[in-house]
């Protein structure tokens, strides 16, 4: 079975690769196809991917190539995790948002504005390509905004296109852990947008620990996001929020955090990721220790202004190890198998929530079986994320209208009425620098 990662020079592809090594069984992935428009960093992740493999003698075979249409014929599955404009754009993106005082972060305010305006348009191209050249494959989307992203590619993909995440993933794991539970045995009661989500219940043989969890406010300081939010506010909200509704919860606390840090997050990734593939580029290296390093370093400072801000000290060692490609190994498995299994995903709404349209991609569990992933029944949204939700796809819907169109008035918009932005002329000047900045943002008019 043949697998093409899209972004395959990207940084976190050997985690996916590593998945697929500890996976033997019938009907496995046997060849990867790495694409990428850079052929340096295709050679390097290709570097730690042999040394990866190893004494695996039943390791998927790994080729790369620059020409997409090749790395998709054939494809049974196809991981799109591509960055347009790469960590230049992104350091770009937060740089101009905390010029103007909002957040720049690359997928929720202006920088996720940003950041989709330009990744819609190539992530519908891919899209198209798939239908014609591989129209029996699963799309599996990592690529950020991973919600708006993967509500443009439905639109030409329909379901076959998913979106994976591992936010719900690691905040479930953490919830259970926190009540000495097995993850593995636990159902998560999650709800929302891609980093934009609530944990209602969390369920062991039935039975909802949570209620537990927010009447113990030892227990609620004593993993990251009850530090992070603060165990009063968990408790009179009744949920457990996704980190990234810090954001929202502490916006004012954490762009003054932004702006006072040395670097961006997305100029420290950029400067460490140069390293990186300099480094493994040098044959006397092994580019499998110095990703192992980077890795590291990169995971230890993951959210490190929020946490600053909140003064939520450092990450717990469990939290370091990422999770996305489990995710993605089993969403694949499922379906590859018929294998049943539940997972939080970036699906079409359906008729799930009911303040939303049929094809508005929300963040759910879902059942995964050959015929793809299904929203799970679900009770409605808790009072006080429904206004937010609402208001944050609606901004969505005006980017992929933006990306559409090429209209720059809809983009202005789109900044306009984030609640995370809160001026028309700022939202003006961000359009504008923006464009400056990024030439792949010259089709707005």
């Amino acid at each position: 079975m043949k697998l093409t990662i899209l972004g395959g020079g990207g940084f976190r592809v050997p985690l996916v690769y590593g998945a697929l090594l500890a996976d033997h069984a019938e009907g496995r992935v046997t060849e990867v196809v790495l694409h990428d428009l850079d052929d340096r960093r295709l050679r390097a992740v290709s570097r730690v991917l042999a040394e990866q493999a190893e004494g695996v003698p039943d390791a998927p075979s790994v080729s790369a190539t620059t020409d997409l249409d090749e790395a998709l014929r054939g494809a049974a599955f196809v991981f799109s995790a591509i960055r347009v404009g790469g960590l230049q754009g992104r350091a770009e993106d937060e740089r101009i948002a905390l010029a103007a005082g909002v957040l720049g972060q690359e997928t929720v305010g202006a920088g996720g504005i940003a950041y989709g305006l330009r990744t819609v348009p190539v992530a519908v191209d891919i899209a198209r390509r798939v239908a014609r050249l591989a129209p029996d494959a699963w799309v599996i989307n990592f690529t950020n905004p991973a919600g708006l992203v993967t509500e443009a590619m439905a639109r030409h993909l329909g379901d076959r296109v998913v979106g994976i995440c591992d936010s719900p993933v690691g905040l479930g794991r953490r919830i259970a852990r926190v009540l000495g539970a097995d993850p593995r045995q636990a159902f998560v009661d999650y709800v929302g947008l891609n980093h934009l989500g609530w944990v209602r219940a969390l369920r062991v043989a039935g039975r909802d620990e949570l209620p537990r969890l927010l009447g113990d406010p030892a227990l609620l300081g004593s993993f990251e996001e009850g530090r992070l939010f603060g165990a009063d506010w968990l408790r009179s909200l009744g949920v457990i929020p996704n980190e990234y509704l810090h954001y929202y919860y502490f916006n004012r606390e954490t762009v003054r955090a932004y702006q006072r840090a040395e670097r961006t997050r997305g100029a420290f990734l950029r400067d460490q990721q140069a390293r990186f593939y300099a480094e493994a580029a040098d044959p006397g290296v092994s580019a499998l220790r110095a990703w192992d390093r980077t890795r590291a370093e990169r995971e230890a400072t993951y959210m490190a202004e929020n946490r600053e801000s909140a003064g939520a000290g450092e990450r717990e060692e469990e939290d370091l190890s990422g999770g996305y490609e489990k995710v993605a190994l089993a969403l694949m498995r499922a379906i590859a198998r018929d294998e049943r299994a539940t997972l939080i995903l970036n699906v079409r709404n359906r008729s799930t929530l009911r303040v939303l349209d049929a094809d508005a991609v929300i963040e759910v569990p879902c059942l995964v079986d050959a015929g793809g992933a299904h929203p799970l029944a679900t009770d409605p949204l808790p009072g006080h994320a429904t206004g937010l939700v609402c208001a944050v796809k609606d901004v969505e819907r005006r980017v992929l209208s933006a990306a559409e169109s090429g209209s720059r008035a809809t983009a202005v918009q789109a900044f306009a009425l984030h609640p995370l932005v809160d001026s028309v002329n700022i939202a003006r000047r961000l359009v504008d620098e923006y464009a400056a900045a990024h030439p792949g943002l010259g089709y707005l008019k």
